[in-house]
C-alpha cells in the first residue's frame, strides 16, 4: 500500500505576536525615564513599536527653536522613515516613563510585510489613521479655540474612549510642553488646566502623572 504524507499546515501569522517578540532582525530595548532613544541627525537603524511606557517626540528648527510633535504609547509605531529611504531621523525620541521597545531592523521589517500581508495591512492602517490624526491637527489649530486643543491634545494623550479604560494616566507635562503642542502661551495653557482641574476634568494633585477620568454619557 502507498503512503500517502500530508505537508505540515504553516501556523497562521499573527502580527501582534510578530510585533511582542524577538526574532531575526528584532530586539526587545528598554529605556529609562528621560533616557534619550535617538537624536534628530541619527542615522536611520529601523523602527520601534512601544510594547511599554510612553515616548515624546520632538524636533528642532535651524533657530533652535524646540517643538513637541506628540506623545505615543502602547501600539504605536515611531521611527518607520527610513522604511521610505530616509538616511537621518528626522525627530528626536524621549523615553517619558520607563518604556520597553521593540526595535525591529529595516531589512527585517520590509521582508516580513512583503511575505505576510497581515502584518503589511496592520501597518499601513496605523499609518492612514496617523495622516487622519495630523489632518485633525491642522483643522483644529485652524478653527477651534486654544481652550478646545488643549482639551484634544489631553484626551487623545489619554486616550479617551478605549474599551475598558475608566481612567487614564498621562505624564506629567510641562506647561511649556503644552503650549508647544497646542499652539498658545503657557500663561493661557496655566489658565486653562486650572479650569480644568475645578471642574473635574483632570487631576494632578498627587504623583508625577496627570490623570484624566473618562466620563460616560
Amino acid at each position: 500500500m502507498k503512503q500517502v504524507t500530508t505537508a505540515k499546515k504553516k501556523p497562521d501569522f499573527n502580527a501582534r505576536t510578530f510585533l511582542s517578540t524577538i526574532g531575526k532582525g528584532r530586539n526587545m530595548v528598554s529605556f529609562e525615564k528621560k533616557q534619550r532613544i535617538f537624536s534628530q541627525g541619527d542615522s536611520t537603524d529601523g523602527l520601534f513599536f512601544v510594547q511599554t511606557g510612553k515616548v515624546q517626540l520632538s524636533v528642532v528648527s535651524e533657530a533652535g527653536k524646540e517643538a513637541t510633535l506628540g506623545i505615543l504609547s502602547e501600539g504605536d509605531f515611531f521611527g518607520e522613515g527610513g522604511l521610505a529611504g530616509q538616511l537621518h531621523r528626522m525627530s528626536s525620541a524621549v523615553a517619558m516613563t520607563d518604556c520597553v521597545l521593540l526595535h525591529v531592523e529595516r531589512k527585517a521589517m520590509m521582508l516580513a510585510m512583503s511575505r505576510e500581508p497581515k502584518l503589511s495591512a496592520m501597518f499601513v492602517k496605523y499609518l492612514l489613521k496617523r495622516n487622519i490624526r495630523y489632518q485633525d491637527d491642522l483643522v483644529d489649530q485652524l478653527f477651534n479655540s486654544s481652550e478646545k486643543r488643549l482639551a484634544r491634545v489631553l484626551l487623545l494623550m489619554a486616550q479617551f474612549g478605549k474599551e475598558g479604560v475608566s481612567e487614564m494616566s498621562v505624564p506629567r507635562l510641562s506647561q511649556e510642553t503644552l503650549a508647544e503642542m497646542v499652539g498658545t502661551t503657557r500663561s493661557r495653557v496655566s489658565f486653562f488646566m486650572n479650569r480644568f482641574r475645578k471642574l473635574g476634568f483632570i487631576n494632578y494633585d498627587v504623583g508625577d502623572n496627570l490623570h484624566v477620568p473618562q466620563f460616560t454619557a
